[in-house]
């Protein structure tokens, strides 16, 4: 068995408890705390009930602000331009770039209306239809995230979704240029300065002042995800989000320090954050080491970041690339990085994995700008079911039947005895009334 040091576990896929180490290592639930559930359903209920009056008390009080209408609590279009308009040219001009890309990749998505026609004249097919208005939640506070803007409003608006309403919390009154800057570049049509659980609440089901959405989508922390699983079914949800994470698999020929900066890249989000490298070169898991020990009191966020590693972190020694695919797939990664020699001979393997950044030149952090796929991804292993916002994330599908006399005739008949089957007379006969006689 690996030794143990202080800053981030190290284990062998050959120790006897490898099974039970790696399972506790990946073991995450953010929504469990039924404390916190509780205190998120009073939230929603008193949204509910007091509309923007209970938004003002609890912005006030979360937020540390002095509220006294909702009007103090939104931005306007002119805001959001003046915003963009004041951000350095550098800032500006790197945002524009990151939107197109954004808004290129995205447009590939979009999926056409279907139909098609049997040779007795019925048509069958299938109608994409936009959502009509969506809410994104932009996080606040610690940090805050201008790409996100990007990354959620974009795809809505090429998917086309018709209005974008944006939540974002301003603790202490202070509002991030960059995040409203993004907002008008993106096209966002309100912004509101409102978050946490009572964001979420107004989205859902709408007060006086704000409206009510179809989807609500962005990540958020605890309470932004309690909420949201507790108003899905009123409203449409992206997904329940969890700490960022990456893998890095690396088969020895990546300088160390690269590595050790992209599993910093990750950690630093907070002290949940998970960041893992797996190898099959011991050599090459000591040179890392060596290099996370010797950068990490060079990181601003390095509280953080050591916090992060200590907690969830892990270099993890297999015995070769089959087997770092097969723990890739049971991992199912929100970003991996396969850090090899020839990455579309190993990439053919991995089944689950939210985004795949392939070779030593791709660092993830590209993707989290500007690469121009969306850097809102499944987490928590749930990228074994689940794939990473798109332009399908804001559209629906109806589905088209016309019958011609002929196929009413040739359905209504199968379908009369299968109604029938079932004891559900009124399905037959309605319809036997459009049989030929």
């Amino acid at each position: 068995m690996m030794s143990q040091t202080t800053t981030i576990a190290r284990f062998t896929t050959r120790d006897a408890d490898f099974d039970a180490r790696l399972d506790a290592l990946l073991a995450w639930e953010g929504v469990s705390d039924h404390e916190i559930s509780a205190r998120v359903a009073e939230i929603i209920e008193a949204v509910r009930r007091r509309g923007d009056a209970a938004l003002i008390e609890y912005t006030n009080r979360f937020d540390r602000l002095s509220a006294t209408a909702m009007s103090e609590l939104m931005i306007g279009a002119e805001r959001l331009e003046a915003a963009f308009a004041s951000i350095p040219a550098a800032q500006r001009e790197a945002l524009q770039q990151a939107a197109e890309r954004i808004r290129i990749y995205h447009e590939r998505q979009k999926p056409e209306s279907w139909q098609y026609h049997e040779p007795d004249g019925t048509m069958l097919g299938q109608k994409v239809s936009a959502l009509d208005r969506v809410g994104i939640y932009v996080p606040g506070g610690k940090a805050a995230y201008p790409s996100s803007v990007l990354m959620n409003a974009l795809p809505a608006h090429v998917a086309g979704v018709r209005e974008i309403v944006m939540v974002v919390p301003t603790p202490d009154g202070v509002v991030n240029e960059l995040v409203l800057a993004a907002a008008h570049l993106a096209g966002v049509d309100r912004v509101f300065t409102l978050g946490g659980a009572q964001a979420v609440a107004a989205l859902a089901y709408g007060t006086q002042s704000v409206p009510r959405v179809d989807k609500i989508v962005g990540p958020g922390n605890i309470y932004v995800a309690t909420a949201k699983r507790a108003v899905f079914g009123q409203v449409g949800i992206d997904m329940i989000a969890g700490p960022s994470e990456i893998l890095v698999v690396s088969d020895a020929g990546t300088d160390p320090d690269w590595l050790a900066m992209d599993l910093f890249s990750q950690a630093e989000h907070d002290e949940d954050a998970q960041a893992i490298l797996v190898a099959w070169d011991a050599g090459h898991l000591e040179a890392v080491l060596a290099s996370i020990e010797r950068l990490l009191p060079t990181m601003e966020r390095e509280a953080i970041i050591r916090e992060s590693l200590a907690r969830r972190g892990a270099l993890i020694l297999c015995d070769g690339p089959e087997q770092a695919v097969e723990l890739i797939n049971r991992i199912a990664p929100e970003h991996l990085e396969l850090s090899v020699e020839s990455p579309r001979e190993m990439v053919e393997g991995v089944r689950h994995a939210g985004a795949i950044f392939m070779g030593r030149h791709t660092a993830e952090v590209l993707g989290d700008y500007c690469a121009g796929p969306n850097h809102v991804l499944p987490t928590s292993g749930t990228a074994r079911f689940s794939s990473p916002l798109g332009v399908y994330d804001f559209q629906k599908r109806s589905s088209l039947i016309q019958c011609s006399p002929e196929g009413a005739d040739t359905l209504g008949r199968t379908a009369s005895v299968l109604a029938r089957g079932e004891s559900l007379t009124a399905h037959a006969r309605s319809a036997e009334n459009r049989l030929k006689r």
